[in-house]
């Protein structure tokens, strides 16, 4: 049967919104981009050029773009994490169905908000949590959901941020510092809250956390360092210096978050001029570089999420035990393990050409089906399904700030629910 085309309008012409806007490339006949707001003239322009989007609906902001009626079905929403509220809203209030990067915001009230103007709007609100549209992801709950392993009893999941990338995106980049963007545990994490929350498919009751910021600031910056890393006397012996990263065959193409073109020249020149050049140990970043949550479900089951940049992969490393088997998994293998014949199955898992393991390219294509019609359930990261997890997250944050006291998420969630529609 042929694919009805849905128009798109972009909003956030960054990395993550070009990945996603990267199916109507792949799948022209099933998803156009008709326009675009970035405030970078740069990424603008070169965006419209893929996409043979015509100046006219070229837009310096997302204002611009949402004054004019409606252009098409459905709106992706990628702009930085404290900027996603009102452009969110105003598309919903305009009648498009709205794919929102995560998180919804660093605020629990403005995402329940937007949960409530979804549903008001009878407009689709789906969020990326791009994790459970993977293969690795959607087979861990293919194999739960068929019962070999009986009823989960502890899940442990580790995400390994890798010393580069806790480096780059966390450290010197754009998620360094909660008051401009989020906490650690949302603007990382909140993928793995949703992905525990899924898998255990049972209300979280009560969280507790505890990390830090440990490593990355001045009182642990070397005698004689710099600044700048290309002022620096002991950059040479730096793990994380950043001619080292970005210079590098291996990282190099991660400069093109701070210049367009990754010349050497160019990308000297940005690491004089950004951020991306500063010393790790003199940043202005204050999100945490490690941090554990402890979670209880619904009927007793625990888990525990890790999360640290101090590793060499970067990478997620899960185990689940249930009361007749027993799976672990690592990104392209998954391992089932039976109490009671002993035995032993490997998955293995192909490699994905699109991003986030084959998330970004499923995640479109299922929200597609959903604006189509085509879908009798509910997005699987739907608004009403990701507020819940989102609300782990922010109960983690509070409970490390308050020295791990254990927050039970009812009470918590009601704070910012209105009077009406409070949970028991």
């Amino acid at each position: 049967m042929k694919e009805q085309k849905v128009k798109a309008v972009l909003i956030g012409a960054g990395a993550r919104g070009g990945s996603y806007a990267r199916y109507a490339l792949d799948y022209p006949h099933e998803l156009e981009i008709v326009a675009v707001a970035e405030a970078d003239p740069v990424r603008r322009a070169r965006f419209a050029e893929k996409h043979n989007i015509p100046p006219e609906r070229c837009y310096k902001s997302w204002e611009l773009l949402l004054k004019e009626p409606r252009l098409a079905e459905i709106a992706f929403i990628c702009t930085q994490d404290q900027m996603h509220y009102d452009p969110t809203m105003q598309a919903l209030q305009q009648k498009y169905h709205v794919m929102l990067e995560k998180p919804m915001s660093p605020s629990p009230a403005e995402c329940i908000e937007m949960e409530l103007m979804a549903q008001k709007q009878n407009r689709q609100l789906t969020i990326c949590h791009v994790l459970r549209y993977t293969p690795f992801w959607s087979t861990l709950k293919q194999v739960i959901q068929e019962g070999k392993i009986g009823e989960i009893v502890s899940i442990q999941l580790n995400e390994n941020v890798g010393y580069w990338h806790i480096a780059h995106s966390f450290v010197r980049g754009n998620w360094n510092n909660s008051d401009t963007s989020s906490p650690m545990i949302l603007a990382k994490s909140c993928h793995d809250m949703d992905v525990l929350s899924w898998l255990m498919d049972r209300p979280c009751e009560r969280v507790s956390s505890f990390g830090s910021l440990k490593y990355f600031h001045e009182g642990n910056a070397p005698a004689g360092s710099g600044d700048r890393c290309l002022d620096c006397a002991v950059e040479p012996t730096c793990a994380y210096s950043a001619p080292r990263f970005y210079l590098s065959d291996e990282f190099r193409g991660w400069a093109g978050h701070f210049t367009p073109e990754l010349t050497k020249p160019n990308i000297i020149q940005g690491l004089k001029e950004t951020d991306y050049g500063r010393c790790v140990f003199r940043s202005d970043n204050n999100v945490v570089d490690h941090q554990v949550v402890n979670m209880e479900f619904e009927g007793g089951a625990t888990a525990m999420f890790s999360m640290c940049g101090f590793t060499f992969e970067q990478e997620r490393r899960i185990q689940i035990m249930g009361t007749q088997g027993e799976l672990r998994g690592e990104e392209d293998r998954i391992t089932l393990y039976d109490f009671l014949t002993h035995k032993k199955t490997t998955i293995e898992i192909p490699s994905q050409t699109s991003g986030h393991g084959g998330g970004d390219s499923g995640i479109v294509r299922d929200f597609l089906n959903q604006v189509r019609g085509r879908s009798d359930r509910e997005s699987l990261t739907s608004a009403s399904a990701s507020v819940r997890s989102h609300m782990i997250a922010f109960a983690a944050e509070a409970s490390r700030l308050d020295r791990g006291q254990s927050i039970e998420l009812n009470e918590f969630m009601n704070q910012y629910r209105p009077d009406s529609i409070q949970t028991n």
